[in-house]
């Protein structure tokens, strides 16, 4: 059971303050692309992640209809442009009504799946559902299974040629279907049809329109209007005649094409050479590469309105010094932006086109470090995007994951795929030009690295280089010592016994003491003496529905005082901020969903306005822009002191859990002063630090040795840098903000514990974990922290409920006692368990 309890207050304004959705960098091409206006003003729309985008190409401006919470999955609009739909897929879809006015929604429909879905799922796939109402009931009818005619076989089957698109005649009671094949299926529909029909074949006529496949197929002003894969758009009259062919822009695979709902009058032309009016409407064209086109009918002329990322992106940079964000995708193309003016500044496309990892500026803004799926690493000129040196370096084949450079930019580093750490150092000899030299590689985890991290000694200005891996060990490399060829290790200590660390920083200067901020996945936060690596104090971390993936403190700017720091972080699917120093303090920290199908990752503008955050499978990097007097308003409205605490346990301040508290803490109090003395009882409000593991494990949280050294540790030497003295007390106030950052965010579930026998058990002949007794006995007693045979004897002695007196009575009725008596006396006589 979750010990996180919901906040009941309604934050979602405040949110929605604290990061608003700015910009939206590329869009879903996939997705139809629908012209608003073109009169006065060009707008269209389209939708990118989870958001539709209005963007006005006239203005340079975007409006954002934020409100999934998955991604969109279908839009469309009404034909007078007034109402826009959209729709997402997943758990608890949503359907909303947005007004294309104002930009906001009019309605939304939850949990807005069709039940006719359960009627089509044992179907064939690849088939057309047709809707009609008749005393406003909606009936749907079924294409048989092997209706598509061609002229030289006469049939075909579904399963080989896919339906594209159906559109309604505009004066007849017919539908008509495209194919891939470059043909149209029409069906005669008449409202005598039954629900469920299939329709037979000789309702149904095919006719033989192109060669090209078509992708795209749409109806306006009493014209049949086709998109292909060759990225020509066709009009066609109602006898299927063809009248014009634009193909001027040189397209590719046509998604959608959307008319403008101003006309003018016109002539066209067809092939019989006769002319005749018509009327003409503008038209905006999406290809599946994420370009959009919008075409002037009367004058013949077309313009690109949009030239999007339509691959992956997982790397993402931001410029120390200028307004500037640099993103690369799959296919190896680096697009630097100007995120205040909105245009790119330059963009490389390398020629292997190989996948850009990831991505960074050195502090001074001279370079850009790439890593690259192949495990290529190029070091960029800032400005022109140049290698140098131009060939790049090819020392792994593994993928380069984490990259990053030093506070002096005279150090590389990158962490592969291979579990290794690479570093490259910058010569720069008298009389020659500076360059790159390759340090060595050195396999120092042998699990997946999960962060790499420059920081500088203390009382130096030497850098230091870490690493932090899922084998739960931080790596620290002698960069002093290192030459050509030989990277050194300086020393490696394990840091976790059971979290896995997922992301590291360093802590801001609160103190005198230098520390790392280190997040785990069991929501917790950890600060570690960055000399000794002793963990100082573990904190509650965000609980977003998944762990922190990312974190970075956010630059200080100029005009901010000086005392307040602030952390921006990213989740699976979400962005947050998070009010510095960490205390636990739930209202001190925020998220909003960014990328329902994940972040990749994020990077922080150099003066603190900006967070992006690539979406990796969803093609877009998101602009948030910051309002940090939002957040600390959310955090004052959480009350002061150890108010915002209560909120995290069962039945908060006034609960019994809480009165349970006080109760087992004044007892601790009375037992250390001894509850058999008759003297008068010198109660103070706090009670030694010895008794923490004991009241701890009185309120159902049983810490390893490891997790109660770490509390003593954190509650001694909390003021020992101020005091230069060790606190030995704890208050009740302090005990519970320690209980609930230490305590497991998540309860124990029976789940673990099965998990648990199915990793130390071995499977009986029914498929069961089975543990025999000797084998548990011996990881008791040999594996993790090791139990004495008495420490054995007396947990099982508490569980089997009996107390040590009975026990000893038991034992002395019997004769020959065997070896481990205690324990083997009161465990079950079965072999296994």
């Amino acid at each position: 059971m979750s010990h996180i309890n919901t906040i009941s207050t309604d934050w979602t304004l405040i949110l929605l303050k604290m990061r608003l959705l700015e910009w939206v960098f590329g869009k879903k091409g996939a997705l139809p692309v629908f012209s608003l206006q073109d009169h006065d003003q060009l707008i269209i729309f389209y939708a990118g992640a989870n958001v539709g985008v209005m963007y006005n190409y006239t203005s340079h401006t975007q409006h954002i209809l934020q409100g999934h919470c998955h991604p969109i999955a279908s839009t469309c609009v009404s034909d007078d442009r007034r109402w826009i739909a959209t729709a997402d897929r997943g758990t608890s879809s949503t359907m909303m009504i947005w007004d294309s006015y104002s930009g906001i929604p009019v309605h939304t429909f939850f949990d807005s799946w069709l039940e006719w879905m359960h009627s089509i799922k044992h179907k064939a796939i690849n088939s057309v559902v047709f809707y009609y109402f008749n005393n406003l009931c909606c009936f749907f009818l079924f294409p048989s299974a092997s209706v598509f005619i061609q002229p030289s076989s006469q049939t075909v089957n579904t399963a080989a040629v896919p339906l594209t698109r159906s559109v309604f005649h505009w004066g007849k009671p017919q539908i008509l279907t495209a194919t891939a094949t470059g043909s149209l299926l029409m069906s005669d529909v008449k409202e005598d049809l039954a629900p469920n029909q299939h329709l037979s074949t000789n309702k149904i006529k095919i006719i033989d329109l192109q060669k090209d496949p078509i992708t795209f197929l749409t109806v306006t002003d009493s014209c049949f209007v086709t998109g292909d894969t060759r990225g020509h758009v066709k009009f066609y009259d109602g006898a299927f005649i063809l009248l014009n062919l634009y193909s001027a822009a040189n397209l590719d695979t046509i998604v959608s094409i959307s008319f403008s709902k101003e006309y003018t009058e016109g002539y066209v032309e067809d092939y019989t050479l006769e002319e005749k009016p018509s009327i003409i409407r503008n038209f905006v064209v999406s290809t599946i590469s994420s370009t959009v086109v919008h075409v002037d009918t009367k004058n013949g002329t077309s313009q690109i309105l949009l030239h999007e990322n339509c691959d992956p992106l997982h790397a993402v940079a931001c410029h120390p010094k200028q307004p500037t964000v640099a993103m690369g995708s799959q296919r190896g193309i680096l697009k630097v932006w100007d995120y205040n003016k909105k245009v790119i500044v330059c963009s490389r496309v390398f020629k292997t086109k190989e996948p850009i990892q990831c991505m960074t500026f050195d502090p001074q803004g001279l370079y850009l470090a790439v890593g690259f799926g192949s495990g290529a690493v190029h070091i960029l000129n800032a400005c022109t995007l140049e290698s140098e040196p131009e060939e790049g370096f090819h020392h792994t084949k593994d993928s380069i994951h984490h990259i990053t450079f030093s506070s002096d930019s005279k150090y590389l580093a990158t962490a592969d795929a291979g579990n290794a750490v690479m570093v490259f150092h910058l010569q720069t000899n008298e009389g020659s030009l500076p360059y790159w030299m390759y340090l060595g590689r050195y396999r120092s985890h042998y699990r997946p690295i999960k962060d790499l991290l420059f920081g500088v000694h203390l009382d130096s200005t030497q850098p230091r280089l870490l690493s932090l891996g899922m084998d739960r060990r931080l790596v620290e490399y002698d960069l002093e010592n290192s030459d050509v060829n030989q990277l050194l290790v300086l020393n490696s200590e394990r840091i976790e016994q059971s979290a896995i660390p997922m992301c590291m920083t360093w802590y801001p200067p609160f103190t005198t003491e230098q520390f790392l901020l280190i997040a785990s996945d069991q929501y917790k936060m950890k600060l570690l003496n960055s000399t000794t690596k002793m963990c100082r104090k573990t904190l509650l971390g965000p609980v977003y529905g998944s762990p922190i993936k990312k974190i970075a403190v956010l630059h200080k700017s100029k005009d901010s005082d000086k005392s307040s720091y602030y952390m921006a972080y990213i989740t699976e699917d979400k962005v947050g901020l998070q009010i510095l120093p960490v205390d636990g303090n739930p209202y001190k920290s925020s998220a909003l969903i960014c990328h329902p199908t994940g972040v990749s990752a994020f990077a922080c503008s150099y003066d603190s306005r900006y967070i992006f955050t690539a979406g990796g499978s969803d093609c877009t990097l998101l602009s948030w822009e910051l309002n940090l007097n939002a957040l600390e308003a959310a955090a004052a409205l959480g009350g002061k002191g150890l108010v915002p605490f209560y909120s995290l346990l069962n039945g908060g301040r006034e609960g019994r859990f809480y009165r349970e508290i006080e109760d087992f803490f004044y007892y601790c109090q009375i037992h250390h002063q001894g509850t058999d003395s008759m003297e008068k009882h010198q109660l103070s409000d706090k009670i030694p630090l010895s008794a923490v593991p004991f009241l701890m494990r009185a309120l159902a949280y049983f810490p390893t040795e490891q997790e109660i050294e770490d509390m003593q540790n954190e509650v001694k030497f909390s003021k020992y840098a101020e005091t230069g003295k060790y606190v030995t007390d704890i208050d009740l106030e302090e005990f519970i903000k320690l209980y609930i950052n230490h305590r497991p965010a998540f309860g124990i579930s029976i789940d673990d514990l099965v998990q648990a026998f199915h990793v130390l058990g071995n499977l009986d002949s029914r498929g069961r974990p089975v543990l025999q007794r000797h084998e548990l006995l011996e990881l008791i007693q040999a594996r993790g922290e090791h139990m004495t045979e008495e420490e054995v004897a007396e947990c099982f002695t508490l569980l089997s409920h009996l107390n040590m007196e009975e026990e000893e009575e038991e034992e002395e009725g019997e004769e020959g006692a065997r070896g481990g008596g205690q324990f083997e006396h009161h465990i079950s006589k079965s072999d296994s368990m």
